[in-house]
């Protein structure tokens, strides 16, 4: 993947922008974090992934998923651009956008994208 379809991904929800966090690339959902680009290692902060969720991706897929020792103590898991699948990406956006974005935002996206 690239930054460029991470933002497509992104903005796919409602009340998704682009911004920066940490002096890096970032996408926010009104205003709160969703992701951000690791310039260091080209991978992206994907936060709201549990502890044993995150043990579970970096023991299936190494060469995608790993943490640095700053993130350890948070429920996040790093993922390597060059090698991550497109819908986990989405599934891991997904998932925080519908933390973080307010409620009505999502109710009119289910509305306008009922499960099949």
């Amino acid at each position: 993947m690239t930054w460029d379809e991470v933002i497509a991904l992104g903005l796919s929800f409602p009340g998704v922008e682009v911004a920066t966090s940490y002096g890096t690339p970032s996408l926010k959902a009104s205003g709160k974090f969703l992701t951000r680009l690791r310039s260091e290692d080209d991978s992206l902060v994907l936060v709201g992934v549990g502890f044993d969720e995150r043990e579970m991706l970096m023991a299936a897929e190494p060469e995608t998923f790993h943490i640095t020792p700053h993130y350890k103590d948070y429920p996040s898991v790093l993922a390597r651009l060059s090698s991550v699948d497109p819908g986990t990406v989405r599934t891991l956006l997904e998932r925080r956008w519908r933390a973080v974005a307010p409620r009505r935002l999502v109710k009119a996206y289910d509305a306008a994208h009922p499960a099949p």
